[in-house]
């Protein structure tokens, strides 16, 4: 869900989007969504298979403001930090940590063990961004799509893409909430 929402807020949004879905990608989606692989191929600009290593994502010369890898497997995660660009997704998440491009790892995976978080550490250091998608409440979610939507418009806050969204913090408590402060 959250890497269709991603799409369509970067296509609202009117930015070119180059999509990427793994064999796994593809299995998810069918499990866990309604929607089909060519209904969300058409939510991007450009859509490339993961064997195609000669796609221009690629390549270092292909200009882009980053990359989301939405949802980032544990397996993805360890590709990418020990440089095993075996698929087109590792490929271009190596592009854009050799090139010092913004790239977010939305990593799904509870709980964590301490290989992910040593993989998540070393590529923290290189410069990516660790965005595990957790749920926020203060803008107290009537559904399932006010979440997904909060956390994708976090998602694009990483690189300054800001839409109109759910509810910001504005350090207001809500109506009934009492603030606790400290004798100390």
């Amino acid at each position: 869900m959250l890497a269709i929402r991603l799409l369509e807020r970067l296509r609202d949004a009117g930015i070119e989007r180059h999509l990427v879905l793994s064999r796994w990608a593809t299995r998810t989606l069918l499990h866990e969504t309604s929607c089909s692989v060519e209904g969300v191929q058409r939510l991007a600009t450009r859509s490339y298979q993961p064997a195609d290593q000669g796609a221009p994502i690629s390549s270092g010369s292909f200009l882009s403001a980053g990359m989301v890898v939405v949802p980032c497997s544990m397996k993805t995660l360890a590709s990418i930090a020990h440089g095993h660009g075996d698929n087109l997704i590792h490929r271009t998440a190596d592009v854009m940590l050799k090139e010092r491009r913004k790239l977010v790892l939305v990593v799904r995976e509870a709980p964590l063990n301490d290989i992910h978080l040593e993989n998540m550490l070393k590529l923290s250091r290189m410069g990516a961004v660790i965005f595990p998608p957790v749920m926020g409440f203060y803008h107290r979610p009537a559904n399932l799509d006010e979440l997904v939507d909060h956390t994708v418009v976090r998602i694009l806050d990483q690189f300054g893409v800001h839409v109109d969204s759910s509810k910001r913090w504005d350090g207001v408590m809500g109506a009934g909430e009492e603030t606790v402060t400290s004798d100390t």
